[in-house]
Order: structure tokens, then sequence, then C-alpha cells
């Protein structure tokens, strides 16, 4: 059986007055201002906040900025007061820190860990590596300095009641369409696309086998995740998936007839998927206003038709 000899972690759920820690492990936020507005709302819904020691600090040399964020990654997770541990931002860096992370210390004190974009790289080799389920969604400075209702409802339902991802919903605003019905469960696995295929060959992905896809990305054009698509089909990675979602593909104002040529490419990868494994469009995550929070690593069910769309967890992902 797929995922049998991992143990899976789950970690806590979030109450309020516990402590979240804020780490910067990819890019640097150019307004300091959102951070301090992301501190006083999580404050204000009830939460102390613990700022990393080197948080937003980078230096023109790698080393030195590597060097910052492998230390309060280390720090946040061996703290055992710190309950959570949430990203600042996206943007770029978190690869290159994958084989320095002591995963064995990320296993000891398992604990919620939040990003996505970037942090997809960081979020997908913790599970792979750990074991960990963890949240892909909204970090500090680009979405919960300021979040829509949607975004905090979904990311305080998920990440404090652990009933709540049972079932999914949509926003609104993003149709879904049906590219192939079915009906499945399977892990999530998932994020960005850039960063996932770059992991593509590498000790840090985790096995897609028997798993639900999920995707996503953001200023890219039609070629370019077409090549991507194409990279992950030809290392045989997708037909072993259960299911596919495609997240929000946000628009590069370069790409003439985005619509169609992005509609025809999902189209044409959903046709090259096994004959059982439903595909869908329009899931609320991405570089979006309106983010789901979505747990990677968990067991999830899908189910899509022309006419009715389900998703939720098959299992808790916080625990009481």
């Amino acid at each position: 059986m797929v995922f049998a000899f991992m143990k899976i972690l789950i970690p806590k759920a979030l109450r309020r007055g516990d402590v979240i820690g804020l780490i910067s492990p990819s890019s640097t936020c150019a307004e300091p201002e959102k951070i301090e507005q992301a501190v006083t709302y999580l404050e204000h819904n009830g939460y102390r906040v613990k700022t990393s020691h080197y948080l937003n600090r980078s230096e023109h040399d790698p080393e030195h900025t590597d060097r910052y964020k492998l230390h309060d990654l280390h720090e946040m997770f061996a703290d055992q007061l710190v309950s959570a541990v949430f990203c600042l931002r996206g943007g770029a860096g978190a690869t290159r820190i994958l084989d320095r992370i002591d995963y064995g210390l990320i296993a000891a004190n398992p604990k919620i860990l939040v990003g996505y974009s970037d942090i997809t790289a960081l979020s997908l080799a913790v599970f792979r590596k750990s074991g960990l389920v963890n949240f892909s969604g909204p970090m500090a400075a680009t979405e919960l300095y300021a979040p829509s209702s949607y975004t905090e409802e979904h990311f305080w339902g998920i990440l404090t009641d652990p009933e709540y991802p049972a079932a999914l919903r949509n926003f609104q605003e993003h149709p879904i369409s049906c590219i192939k019905s079915g009906s499945v469960t399977g892990r999530l696995i998932g994020g960005n696309l850039s960063v996932l295929s770059s992991l593509v060959g590498t000790p840090y992905l985790p096995s897609l086998s028997g798993s639900i896809l999920f995707t996503e990305d953001v200023n890219e054009p039609a070629y370019r995740i077409d090549r991507m698509l194409s990279h992950l089909f030809n290392a045989g990675l997708v037909r072993k998936c259960r299911g596919l979602m495609f997240g929000q593909f946000s628009k590069n104002p370069a790409d003439e007839h985005r619509e169609y040529r992005f509609d025809k490419m999902f189209a044409y990868y959903a046709n090259r998927m096994h004959e059982s494994s439903p595909v869908m469009t329009g899931l609320s995550y991405g570089h979006i206003k309106e983010l789901m929070t979505l747990p990677v690593g968990a067991r999830c069910r899908l189910e899509i038709t022309p006419d009715h769309y389900a998703f939720g967890v098959a299992e808790q992902v916080v625990s009481r």
C-alpha cells in the first residue's frame, strides 16, 4: 500500500493563547509594515507571536542567508512553547536549504507548519522526510496581514477544528470544471507547479503513487506550464496519481488566448492519466485573495462529475 511504511505525524490543533512562530525560509518582505499588521492580526485573534531571530533578514551572500533560515527553522521546532510555525512569504530560496534541515528534529517535535508558493519545497520535503502533515496556505506578509473572510474561515477552521476539513468548499466565484469524472481517496500532495517540478529526481519529493495531486502557478505562460506538466508525465509520476486538481493559474499578461490554451492543455493531460482518475480545474488555491488552506500529506476524498463536486479530508489533520 502507498505510504504504508511511513509514519504519518499529525500536529496538535491550535488553541487561543498558543504561541505562533514566524520564520522566513524564502524571500524577505520589502514592506515591514505588513509583518507588523500580521502580528497584530494574530494577537487580536488570541495568539501570542514569537518572531524568529533572523526574521526577514537577508544578505547578498546566500551562505549567510541560508544559515539564518536554518537557524530559525530549527529554533522554532525545538522550542517547546511554540505550537505553530507560519512562514512570512514565498519568493525564492527555500530549495537551497533542504539538504541541511534536521528532519529528525521536526519529526520529534511535530507542530503546525504553514506556507505555500516557494514554501512548497519546504512543505513537500518535510512531509517526505518526517511524515508530518503540514499546510499549504496563507502566509504572514502576503495574506494574514489583511485576510479575506473566505481565506480566514478556511485557515482557522482547518488549524483549530479537527472536524472542519471533512468538507472543504470552493470560493463561490471560482467555477469548478470537471474534465474527467470520478471518485477517489488518496494522500494530498502538491503545491506550486514550478517548485514541485524542480524537486523531481531529488529525495525531497514525496511519492505521487496513489496520491491526489493539486497544483497552481502564477505569471507563467501556457508554454511553460505545458513544459512542466510534460516533465512530470515523462518522469512517470502523474499517471501514478489517483486524481488531479488544478488550482488558479494567475494570468500572465503576455499570454494571448490564455483561457482557451489552458483549457485545451489541461484536457490533454487529463486524457493521459489513468481512465479512472478524476481531473478538475478551478480549485480555490493559488496566488489569489480567496485562498483555501490544504493539508499536505493528508488522506482526502475527491468526487467530481459535471453536476457534482465534493472534496474533503478523510482523516484528522490536527489532533485535540
